[in-house]
């Protein structure tokens, strides 16, 4: 497996454990008016701290909500504490991914593990959001991604919302993953009925310079958007171009590994379009995965994580 440089240093996040929630890691910061219930989360996975850097720059900021409160949280802080530069990838979970475990069926079940302690410790602050910003990163240079939730059910909205925020160019309506519920389509993030919204980005590849820069420039325009913050202070701290154009792209369906012989006939660097139908994307034993169609989209490809039943790979078209 091809290994990436690291770029940038683990923020350090010890000042922030203790904060006025009762819930290490978790501040609640309220501006004492009406106004919208705010998150921002980082460190999901926590060899994804490009967040964590973004979450960090907020508090050094002192960034204040001038309506609503806005809560901002570190959460699988544990994982993140063993992040070693020799093998990175180790610190992505303890137990399991913290991402795919919100389900009520899993959050309110009998199993138990790392992740699951630290996903019900966040559930009432998750739940009680109007406005959700995930950030995350991704194992293979490719450029920032925004995950707006799954087709039938809350990616309208979640689209919608990315465009208020202006960025990343690409916005994801997906499927979802069949390993579990990602927290961004919990409960009434999921409801096209609901106002509440919660978006996912992926800010380019885990430790390159230019993703803390996405992370600092996605939290300021979202904190704009959710009208949390001033559109001056977010303005004033805003380090990227908006894109000339925003597009959006449906995924179909995808490629999920049987084994961990699962193989890319290419190497794939994410976003790339596929011209012809019938081409060969995926094999995996005597499983062959082909584009459904032409111009064909390659989301998120990665072999870092192959296991049965993860998703390695999306296939989808731009609108």
């Amino acid at each position: 497996m091809k290994s990436h440089p690291v770029e940038i240093s683990p923020p350090d996040i010890s000042p922030y454990r203790t904060g006025n929630t009762g819930v290490d890691y978790v501040h609640v910061l309220d501006s004492g008016r009406p106004g919208p219930n705010v998150m921002v989360q980082a460190l999901t996975h926590g060899n994804e701290y490009c967040g964590a850097i973004a979450v960090d720059f907020l508090f050094k900021q002192a960034v204040k909500p001038v309506t609503g409160k806005l809560t901002l949280a570190f959460a699988n802080f544990a994982a993140f504490a063993r992040f070693d530069f020799n093998d990175p990838d180790r610190s992505r979970y303890i137990d399991e991914d913290y991402n795919r475990v919100w389900g009520d069926d899993v959050l309110l079940g009998a199993r138990d593990s790392s992740e699951l302690r630290r996903a019900r410790e966040l559930r009432p602050f998750v739940d009680a959001a109007d406005y959700l910003l995930d950030l995350h990163s991704m194992h293979e240079p490719c450029r920032p991604i925004m995950v707006c939730g799954t087709q039938e059910n809350g990616g309208a909205k979640s689209a919608a919302f990315s465009r208020r925020i202006g960025v990343p160019g690409d916005l994801l309506i997906d499927t979802g993953h069949p390993a579990g519920l990602r927290m961004i389509e919990r409960g009434a993030f999921n409801d096209p009925a609901s106002p509440k919204t919660a978006v996912l980005i992926e800010c380019g590849q885990h430790w390159e310079m230019s993703a803390a820069d996405v992370a600092v420039d996605t939290v300021f325009r979202f904190l704009a958007a959710a009208g949390a913050v001033s559109a001056s202070i977010c303005k004033s701290h805003a380090r990227l171009a908006p894109p000339a154009v925003q597009r959006v792209v449906r995924v179909t369906e995808p490629v999920v590994a049987n084994s961990l012989n699962l193989k890319f006939p290419y190497l794939f660097k994410g976003l790339e379009v596929i011209p012809r139908a019938g081409t060969v994307v995926a094999t995996d034993g005597d499983t062959i995965w082909k584009t459904p169609y032409d111009d064909c989209v390659m989301v998120m490809p990665s072999l870092a994580h192959v296991k049965p039943g993860a998703t390695v790979l999306r296939l989808g078209r731009y609108d």
